[in-house]
């Protein structure tokens, strides 16, 4: 099954007279698609004009049988009027628990819902969640990419900005945002001053000077999706310091098994989707406040051991994003009337390749 993509971005917004749509080809051929918006434009009018662009594009293209492939239901603003041959709803995060998250989202995803013919859910809770609100849900956990999360387990030249950092490291790498549990990462460097950490991801809705601050608390800002396997494989623990609230509570970080894919132990707070099944398998330790996060540090610093490795082996060697995406389309042909899309164009909100860095 070959299908073009077509990825439409959220729009970028500069100094410009007229709005615009640039293209570039991504990873595997993937088209990317960024509306460049004038700067100043009220809210109707930057809908309306990527309305225009799409249009445009569209009819450009003569895409005139496709998938709609949302990952955001605020792409419905400018796209609910054309006609797809399956839509679809890909739910990776409850997006209306988010800070700064626009009041009309849930009535959005609500029309999405009604709209969409088959619903795909990112992590357990959230499929809880979503199959009382659709009648055609499916189950799909974040997979990985382990060929390229498994170079971190050979040995790799330290990147300048990390090749001075002391270790122990524990590391992390996302957006910086509402989910960081920032007490807890403050807590456990005051307690552990010979302890660093690495902390690689862009600062989003937060004030960088809210973040904590010490001599061993490291911020490395955005990094290549390429990249991150250098900096993993000189960790020598990898974290999940979620907060538990409402922007958490539906979260499957994509993190975990790329974490374990690596080859690094792994400590998190207890993030529903993380300690079932992750936890209770005994692959993650779970910690709930700072001293129990030292205390799962130290375990993981003592070293976990080869049976311990052949046991995350044994469980990642079924995920895969190819198989994870044989079983989506299965799900898609079903609702096709008749033939194939040869089109799919994708609104994104957030990657599932998890790309977030």
């Amino acid at each position: 099954m070959s299908n073009d993509v077509h990825l439409w971005e959220e729009p970028v917004f500069e100094d410009a007279p007229h709005a615009t749509l640039t293209s570039a080809t991504g990873r595997g051929g993937v088209r990317v698609l960024t509306p460049r918006l004038p700067r100043g434009l009220t809210e109707f009018e930057a809908v309306q004009a990527q309305r225009r662009l799409l249009d445009e594009y569209v009819a450009a293209q003569n895409l005139d049988d496709f998938i709609a492939w949302y990952y955001t239901p605020m792409a419905l603003r400018f796209s609910d009027h054309l006609v797809a041959q399956v839509t679809v709803y890909d739910c990776m995060d409850e997006l209306s628990a988010f800070q700064s998250a626009p009041p009309e989202l849930i009535d959005q995803e609500q029309r999405l819902f009604e709209r969409a013919d088959v619903v795909f859910a990112g992590g357990a809770s959230l499929f809880a969640s979503k199959r009382t609100q659709h009648a055609n849900v499916h189950l799909f956990p974040s997979s990985i990419d382990r060929e390229h999360f498994a170079l971190a387990r050979m040995p790799q030249a330290d990147p300048p900005d990390q090749a001075q950092i002391p270790h122990p490291r524990f590391g992390f790498f996302g957006v910086l945002d509402e989910r960081l549990d920032r007490d807890l990462l403050r807590d456990v460097a005051q307690q552990h001053p010979e302890w660093h950490f690495v902390l690689i991801g862009p600062v989003v809705k937060v004030h960088p000077e809210d973040l904590p601050h010490a001599s061993n608390i490291h911020y490395l800002g955005q990094k290549d999706y390429a990249e991150l396997p250098v900096y993993i494989a000189n960790w020598d623990v990898a974290m999940l310091p979620f907060a538990r609230n409402a922007s958490t509570r539906f979260i499957s970080p994509t993190k975990t098994p790329e974490y374990l894919a690596a080859g690094k132990p792994v400590v998190s707070t207890p993030i529903h989707d993380v300690v079932k099944p992750y936890g209770d398998l005994g692959l993650v330790q779970i910690a709930g406040n700072a001293q129990e996060f030292a205390a799962a540090a130290e375990t993981c610093l003592r070293g976990q051991g080869s049976e311990w490795l052949a046991k995350v082996d044994r469980f990642l060697a079924g995920n895969s994003w190819d198989k994870t995406f044989e079983h989506m389309w299965k799900e898609i042909q079903r609702c096709m009337p008749q033939g194939t899309a040869r089109s799919a164009i994708v609104r994104r909100a957030d990657e599932r390749s998890g790309a977030d860095v």
